[in-house]
């Protein structure tokens, strides 16, 4: 939802909540997915010497 260009607060956050409630719901997770797998993972830094 954009609203960029709503500049009144209160209207912004009244059109927001709209969106929200008429976007569809998001399903559970199912069983055989890890919790976090969408999340992004960390890079591993070399070993070796020390960076600073």
């Amino acid at each position: 939802m954009n609203t960029k260009n709503v500049t009144d607060r209160a209207e912004r956050k009244e059109l927001k909540r709209k969106a929200r409630a008429e976007a569809p719901a998001i399903g559970k997770r199912p069983a055989g997915v890890d919790r976090g797998s969408q999340k992004r993972k960390v890079k591993t830094i070399a070993k070796g010497q020390r960076k600073r």
